[in-house]
């Protein structure tokens, strides 16, 4: 009966852990994760080319790989080099076919990077037991919506890490950007945990959960995120010989490191979805509905105990006793209002 995320007690963290694990395999979330890192894949050169035309119209826009040498910290070096490569080649065009190619290259990221987020919205409906019910118009424009967001995070995060200092340096400001440029770093994973939370949110079909039970998927999977990429990049400094394969090595270590990132996305939206499956309280936006009512499986439904099924049946004759109080409260008010009408 836990009314937020922290109330709930250790017993019953162990049974959320026991549950998103074996999620895992009984969700498919690898399967789903090879999905979205397809579009990804897809949208990743135009949306390099977006970046270098874009740069181009204000600076050199072969100096745009050597602004993003912070990748190397975030991606493993043989994907960082890729990355690098394939931006020095279109920055080899001229300025008239740079042009040009922002419109087409504009669009086809929009289309493929559309395509990464709607398989994403179907790996966060199957974590939360939903199935697709918006219409196509709807769903649609959350798709573009989220799929435009994320385009301008992108931009958003090398205007960050490559305009800022541009700026500085053109007003002379070395010294006293020296001084807070560490601070991009947390702003930066703080903002990647902000769209997390918000992915969780609006992207299953079902009402939505209050803020409280999505944040905790969202730092869970913004923290493994870093880890995961840090031990893949240790891993492949350290045991994978890239020599004798050149590009066909890292785009394999680019697709697998996003493979990876994708999958831990998704385990964050099925420990969010654990988590709500643990209190019988209604976890949703809006009145509190008794169970059965809500709009959401994981909020109409009390999850498994491990090994226990006497204290299921005791949580879900607690949360009946719940519901029924609620629904005698929802009677009086209804019949309050009647006689005074």
């Amino acid at each position: 009966m836990a009314k937020r995320p922290e109330h709930i007690p250790h017993r019953g963290w162990s049974d959320i852990v026991w549950r998103t694990g074996g999620s895992y395999f009984g969700d498919r979330v690898g399967f789903v994760a090879g999905g979205v890192t397809f579009f990804t894949l897809l949208s990743l050169f135009p949306l390099l080319g977006t970046f270098v035309t874009l740069y181009g119209l204000f600076a050199d826009p072969a100096d745009a790989w050597g602004r993003l040498q912070f990748l190397y910290a975030l991606l493993p070096d043989s994907i960082a080099e890729f990355l690098g490569g394939e931006m020095q080649r279109l920055a080899e065009n001229s300025n008239s076919q740079l042009t040009f190619t922002l419109a087409w290259t504009l669009a086809l990221s929009l289309w493929t990077a559309n395509g990464a987020v709607k398989v994403l919205f179907y790996g966060l409906n199957v974590a939360y037991h939903e199935v697709e019910r918006r219409n196509i118009v709807r769903y649609n424009l959350i798709c573009m919506a989220f799929t435009v967001g994320a385009i301008i995070a992108v931009l958003l995060t090398s205007v960050l890490v490559v305009g800022v200092p541009v700026v500085v340096r053109l007003f002379g400001l070395e010294e006293e950007w020296g001084l807070i440029a560490p601070l991009r770093w947390p702003l930066l994973l703080a903002g990647y945990i902000a769209a997390l939370t918000v992915i969780y949110r609006y992207g299953p079909c079902r009402q939505r959960a209050r803020w409280r039970w999505v944040t905790p998927g969202a730092i869970f999977a913004a923290v493994l995120s870093l880890t995961v990429s840090f031990l893949f990049s240790w891993y492949l400094s350290n045991f994978v010989r890239t020599d004798s394969y050149g590009p066909l090595a890292a785009m394999m270590g680019f697709l697998l490191w996003t493979w990876l990132s994708v999958q831990v996305i998704l385990m964050g939206a099925e420990l969010n979805a654990e988590i709500e499956h643990q209190t019988a309280v209604d976890t949703t936006t809006g009145k509190p509905l008794p169970i059965g009512e809500r709009g959401a499986k994981v909020a109409d439904s009390i999850g498994a105990r491990r090994g226990n099924p006497a204290a299921l049946a005791f949580t879900q004759r607690q949360a009946e006793r719940v519901a029924d109080r609620l629904r005698g409260r929802q009677n009086r008010k209804a019949a309050e209002r009647v006689a005074t009408e």
